[in-house]
C-alpha cells in the first residue's frame, strides 16, 4: 500500500528546504557501515525473489533462519506466513520491531541487474509478474541489520525484544491475521511497536514523521445497481442503471463537500463504473467500485452510511421498487487508520533528530493506508506506536525532479528503484538507536 506516500511538490519542499547537516558519527554508525555489504547482498536477493501476500514462504523461512542463528526464539507460520522472533534480556519494557514481507503483482521495469523475473498467481487467478515495488525488501534488510546489532549489543539494553515479519501488508490482511493467531497472547505483548516505510518522493536517507494520525482508514466499497434492461431505442420501457449510477456518482461528491466537516479529512473516489456491453442495449445492472479514506472512526461511519443512503435514495428517485434497490458491500477486513501516539513519537524523534542532525522532518499526514495501525488498535490503552518514513529517491533524481526535469516514480510503480543502501543504512541505525533508547540497561 502506501501509494504515492510522499507525492506532491509542496511536500517535496518540506524535505528539500533545510541544508543537510554533517552526519553524526559514533560506534553504532560504524557498525552499520561494517554490516552494509552483507545487508545489500541480502536486499538484492530479496528484491530478485519477491512473493505475493500470504505466499511469502521462501522469504519467511530465509529470514527466520537468520534470526534463529542470532539467538532469537523463532516461531514461523504466525498468521499464515508471519514470523515472530523473541529475545529476552532481563527486566525492562517490551519493544516490537516490524517489517512487512510481501511484494506486488507488478512486472518490474527498473532494468536493475537483480530485477525480479518471478511470476505468481494472485487471488484473481491470473498469472502475473511480481516485484518489490513498495520497498518491503529494504524494510526486511534493515530488520535483519537491526537484529544483528541489537544482538551484538545485549549488554547495552534490558527488556524483551520482539521482532516480527508480517505478511500481506499490501492486501491489508497480514497484521490482523497475526493478531488473530495470538500475536499478543502467545508472545510477549509490546509496550512499544515501531516500524518504518521507504518513501518514493523523498530524498534518500532523510527521515519523516507525523504525530497523531499518520495514515488513513481505507475502505473498499462495491455498489451493485439493479435496473430493468431493454432496447436503447425505447428507454421508456426500461429502468436505466447507467443513469442511476451516474446520479449516484454525482451525489457522492457532496459527502465530502457538504456533509463532512471541512476540518475532518475525507476522500470518496469512484475508481470503476462498469455497465453494459452494446451500444443499443440498456443493461440490467451497473457496478461501482469506490475507495473511501478517513482518519477517525466517526467520519468513516458517516461516509459509509452516506454511500448507502445516497445509493438507495437515487434509485428510489428513479422509480425503482424496494426489491430492486442497490446493494452496497463494504469489504471486510478494512485497513484501519495508523495513529502515531504523540508522546512516544516525540520521544523517539527527539533522539533521532539529535543523531541524524538535519535529516529529520515533520511531514503532513497522508491518505494512504498501512495495516501497521492494527497493532495499536489491538490495545490502545497500553501500546505505544510509531511508523516513520525514510526517503528512498536517489539524490540526483530528486534534485532533477525539483528542477522539473523528471517525474519521480511512485511506490507501486514498475520503475521504483530506491537508493537501497541509503534506506537500509538509515533504517538499521534508526531502529537500533531507538530501541536502545527505549530499553536502557538499568542494572549492573
Amino acid at each position: 500500500m502506501m501509494k504515492h506516500l510522499m507525492a506532491g511538490a509542496a511536500l517535496a519542499l518540506v524535505w528539500a528546504s533545510p541544508a543537510l547537516a554533517n552526519a553524526q558519527t559514533d560506534g553504532l554508525r560504524a557498525a552499520v557501515m561494517e554490516d552494509m555489504p552483507g545487508l545489500v547482498e541480502l536486499y538484492q536477493d530479496l528484491h530478485a525473489n519477491p512473493e505475493l501476500s500470504f505466499q511469502e514462504h521462501e522469504t519467511a523461512a530465509k529470514l527466520a533462519e537468520r534470526a534463529r542463528a542470532l539467538g532469537f526464539e523463532v516461531t514461523e507460520g504466525v498468521g499464515q506466513t508471519g514470523v515472530v522472533a523473541v529475545m529476552e534480556n532481563g527486566e525492562g519494557p517490551t519493544v516490537m520491531l516490524r517489517a512487512d514481507m510481501d511484494g506486488l503483482p507488478v512486472v518490474e521495469q527498473t532494468g536493475l541487474p537483480y530485477a525480479s523475473t518471478r511470476t505468481a498467481i494472485p487471488a484473481n487467478g491470473v498469472e502475473t509478474g511480481v516485484m518489490h515495488a513498495c520497498g518491503h525488501d529494504t524494510h526486511m534488510a534493515a530488520w535483519i541489520g537491526a537484529a544483528q546489532l541489537l544482538t551484538e549489543r545485549k549488554d547495552e539494553w534490558s527488556g524483551t525484544l520482539v521482532m516480527i515479519l508480517q505478511p500481506a501488508e499490501e492486501t491489508g490482511e497480514g497484521a490482523l491475521a497475526m493478531l488473530a493467531d495470538g500475536l499478543f497472547e502467545r508472545f510477549p505483548k509490546p509496550d512499544y511497536v515501531l516500524a518504518f516505510h521507504d518513501a518514493a518522493q523523498a530524498p534518500a536517507g532523510r527521515i519523516g514523521y507525523s504525530s497523531g494520525y499518520a495514515l488513513a482508514n481505507v475502505d473498499s466499497v462495491d455498489v451493485m445497481i439493479p435496473g430493468v434492461g431493454g432496447h436503447g431505442a425505447y428507454p421508456h420501457t426500461t429502468k436505466d442503471p447507467v443513469v442511476i449510477g451516474a446520479t449516484i456518482v454525482t451525489r457522492l461528491q457532496t459527502l465530502v463537500s457538504r456533509e463532512v466537516s471541512p476540518l475532518d479529512p475525507a476522500v470518496v473516489t469512484v475508481g470503476s463504473f462498469r455497465a453494459g456491453s452494446k451500444h443499443n442495449i440498456v443493461p440490467d445492472e451497473a457496478h461501482l467500485q469506490i475507495t473511501v479514506r478517513s482518519y477517525t472512526d466517526e467520519v468513516r461511519a458517516q461516509l459509509l452510511e452516506g454511500i448507502e443512503r445516497i445509493a438507495r435514495g437515487e434509485a428510489i428517485a428513479a422509480g425503482m421498487p424496494d426489491d430492486l434497490l442497490p446493494v452496497v458491500t463494504v469489504q471486510d477486513p478494512y485497513t484501519p487508520s495508523t495513529y502515531n501516539t504523540p508522546e512516544f513519537t516525540a520521544q523517539v524523534m527527539a533522539g533521532l533528530s539529535e543523531r541524524f542532525e538535519g535529516r529529520v522532518f515533520e511531514v503532513p499526514s497522508v491518505m494512504g493506508g498501512e495495516d501497521f495501525g492494527q497493532f495499536y488498535r489491538a490495545d490502545p490503552d497500553t501500546v505505544e506506536s510509531l511508523i516513520f518514513w525514510i526517503g528512498g529517491a536517489p539524490m540526483e533524481q530528486f534534485e532533477a525532479s525539483e528542477r522539473g526535469e523528471i517525474d519521480l516514480p511512485s511506490l507501486h510503480s514498475p520503475f521504483w528503484a530506491p537508493d537501497a543502501s541509503a534506506v537500509i543504512a538509515t533504517g538499521v541505525e534508526a531502529l537500533t538507536a531507538a530501541t536502545l533508547d527505549l530499553m536502557p540497561r538499568t542494572g549492573g
